[in-house]
């Protein structure tokens, strides 16, 4: 890991980014957990034919591998800085966002997904990041270093400091597109798939304004960050249908964004039920 990480670091962001791809596309569908994306592909878009499904996880792997090589690079990207590598659309709304203090930012593994919080770092917006921890320990310390905001690991302790960075008036961002067994089932892709259900709930506890972000790769190492209008989970005084219609708009949102570049979503976690 550190050996890829060093040679990553030592290239020019598009010959990592280059490299990274042409290691992901090669090596990435040989792998047994491309299994997992062949079978998520059929079940959420069965229309699709079996040479359409191994483009798409080829593409997945080439995304993947991009993106592993960008990472030593994130850091010191500025989509402010005129270079045209980045493009953000939604200014207004991410402006609307640090008017608002508290707000609860959204987004899945798409393109580059670290790219995120490092653009709202660039606009002055720090965000409050609630993230899996990776299993292996080195692994983590690696990417704890690269990653950009204030860090919580899921789970009780990263519960309580999203709560109090809500209270406190800061905003939050979490990857919305997981599964979560202790969740609650919320419709994706026409299925049942089992959600994390905190992103509505603390979003309706403190009235915050939910913004999704879109990030797309265009090609290469350049990509369009899009910060969408915000909007609200309900308050009817069911809360418990105010928070699975909350999540279910959530899931609407991420499956559109897969839809239309399907080949840039991370087909490999188990999204749905095994049967």
């Amino acid at each position: 890991m550190l050996t890829a990480y060093g040679i990553f670091r030592a290239l020019p962001i598009d010959w990592a980014s280059g490299f990274g791809g042409w290691v992901g596309r090669n090596l990435g569908p040989r792998l047994g957990l491309s299994r997992r994306a062949r079978r998520n592909l059929a079940l959420a878009m069965p229309e699709l034919t079996a040479a359409e499904i191994e483009r798409i996880v080829v593409d997945m792997w080439d995304n993947l591998g991009r993106s592993v090589g960008e990472m030593p690079h994130v850091p010191a990207l500025d989509p402010f800085d005129g270079s045209g590598r980045i493009e953000v659309l939604g200014l207004e709304n991410l402006a609307a966002a640090k008017a608002a203090g508290g707000a609860v930012f959204f987004s899945g593994h798409f393109a580059n997904w670290e790219l995120m919080p490092a653009m709202a770092h660039r606009h002055g917006l720090e965000l409050e990041l609630i993230y899996r921890a990776a299993n292996n320990p080195l692994v983590e310390r690696l990417l704890l270093r690269l990653r950009i905001g204030r860090l919580h690991p899921k789970g009780a302790k990263g519960a309580r400091l999203a709560v109090m960075a809500l209270k406190e008036g800061r905003p939050i961002g979490l990857l919305a597109d997981q599964k979560m067994n202790d969740g609650i089932a919320v419709p994706f892709f026409g299925r049942p798939a089992m959600t994390a259900p905190a992103l509505a709930e603390l979003a309706r506890k403190f009235q915050a304004p939910i913004f999704p972000i879109r990030t797309e790769r265009l090609t290469g190492a350049r990509f369009r960050i899009t910060v969408m209008r915000p909007w609200t989970v309900p308050e009817s005084g069911d809360r418990r249908a105010d928070v699975a219609e909350g999540m279910r708009r959530v899931n609407a949102i991420l499956e559109e964004w897969i839809r239309a570049r399907p080949a840039q979503w991370l087909w490999l976690h188990r999204r749905w039920p095994e049967s």
